[in-house]
């Protein structure tokens, strides 16, 4: 399967945010992410319920909510019915992930489940077979246009074995730092959907910028001792 695209929203102009929207319709993207961000579980407010249910009205693609939230069981039904497709939570803001990941399939959404960076795959083993998407922080929670962390590789790699071996069809998502340079190696770790915030927003042309995306993951990489 191709890997999907998810340009995050957080990079976006709000100021205009309906035109930064509705330009992606005919683009490359598969998802729109959309961080949310309580000044508590990190350190930073983004937006919230309002500005999805308005982004939800001009999105021709499901909307992957990413919840950077205390308590996020309090507010799922409220984040389903302003139109996210996806609901991810934090394991670490979770004391009863399993009850939460029901919810969110109770609720008809895909589930899925974040890591911070100091956070070990191996933590969801118990989990896994019940999970339809986790995200893998590839910088720390909360901001923006942070540098790849490269250990992200490997634990990309280690959560693909874990699934396999669980026998979990989760997809793999990788949020923070993504460009055109590490795109191709987190798909051969075993990624398969990419958030591109500031890599995206802050190009030229952001639909220009993910068609090479898209067209640089499916151009086969070609072996080094045939360059």
């Amino acid at each position: 399967m191709a890997p999907l695209l998810a340009p995050s929203l957080l990079a976006a102009d709000f100021g205009n945010l309906q035109f930064e929207i509705e330009r992606l319709a005919g683009s490359a993207a598969d998802w729109l992410h959309f961080d949310v961000m309580d000044g508590r579980f990190v350190p930073n407010i983004s937006f919230g319920i309002p500005v999805l249910q308005a982004v939800h009205r001009h999105a021709k693609q499901p909307i992957d909510v990413h919840l950077m939230i205390e308590e996020p069981q309090h507010y799922l039904s409220a984040f389903r019915d302003a139109g996210a497709a996806n609901i991810t939570v934090h394991y670490e803001a979770c004391t009863h992930l399993h009850r939460v990941i029901q919810q969110i399939k109770q609720l008809g959404c895909r589930a899925g489940v974040a890591l911070n960076p100091h956070t070990p795959v191996h933590l969801l083993e118990d989990i896994a077979a019940d999970l339809d998407l986790v995200c893998i922080m590839s910088v720390n929670p909360g901001f923006g246009g942070q540098a790849f962390i490269p250990n992200t590789l490997r634990k990309v790699a280690a959560l693909k074995d874990l699934l396999v071996d669980c026998g979990s069809e989760a997809l793999i998502e990788i949020d923070g730092g993504v460009t055109l340079d590490n795109a191709g190696a987190l798909v051969e770790a075993g990624a398969d959907v990419l958030v591109a915030g500031s890599f995206v927003f802050s190009s030229p042309d952001p639909v220009a910028t993910l068609a090479r995306m898209r067209e640089q993951l499916a151009t086969p990489a070609i072996p080094e001792d045939l360059n």
